[in-house]
C-alpha cells in the first residue's frame, strides 16, 4: 500500500521581501516563526430560488463564490533577527511582498504544480507576550492584498 507523500516543517516556507515592494527580489524568512498557517477563504453569497411550476416547494439554495482571500497566522519565539524588520513594517502600515514557497513541490512535485503564492501583503496584527521562565513569543498576521499569484514548477 503506498503512503502519501508529505512535506516537512521546513519545506513550507514563509518569506518577506522587507524592502519596499518590488525593490530587491531578496525575500527572507521572518526568524523565530514555529508554526505558520495558510488560510484560503471563499466568500460565499446564498440565494433562495422559488420553484415556478409549485411555489409550495421549500426554496432551492444556491451559492456562489463572490470573492477569496489569504491570510497567514504564526506564532513563535521573538527573534532579534526579525525584530526592526517586523516592527517597521507593522508602524509603518507598509504593503511588502510575501510569498509561501513549498520546496517539497520543488523537489518532487510534477511540472505544473504549485510552488509559490506571492503577493503584496498587509501585517494586520502582531502581539507579543512573555511569560515567567519562557522567552518571548510573538503572534503574526499576515493578509494578502487580493489572491496571491501562483507559480507552477517548470519542467
Amino acid at each position: 500500500m503506498a503512503r502519501a507523500t508529505t512535506a516537512k516543517f521546513e519545506e513550507l516556507i514563509v518569506e518577506v521581501e522587507f524592502d519596499p515592494v518590488g525593490a530587491s527580489g531578496t525575500y527572507t524568512a521572518v526568524c523565530g516563526m514555529i508554526q505558520a498557517t495558510i488560510t484560503r477563504t471563499s466568500n460565499i453569497d446564498t440565494s433562495e430560488i422559488p420553484y415556478c411550476d409549485n411555489e409550495g416547494l421549500p426554496l432551492a439554495i444556491e451559492r456562489e463564490v463572490r470573492s477569496q482571500e489569504v491570510s497567514i497566522s504564526g506564532t513563535g519565539v521573538w527573534a532579534l533577527q526579525s525584530h526592526e524588520k517586523m516592527l517597521d513594517w507593522w508602524y509603518g502600515g507598509s504593503t511588502l511582498n510575501v510569498r509561501v514557497r513549498n520546496a517539497k513541490v520543488v523537489a518532487d512535485g510534477s511540472t505544473g504544480d504549485t510552488t509559490i503564492e506571492s503577493g503584496p501583503a498587509l501585517l494586520a496584527s502582531l502581539s507579543n507576550s512573555r511569560e515567567k521562565g519562557q522567552r518571548v513569543t510573538a503572534e503574526i498576521e499576515i493578509q494578502f492584498d487580493g489572491v496571491p499569484t501562483r507559480t507552477a514548477k517548470g519542467s
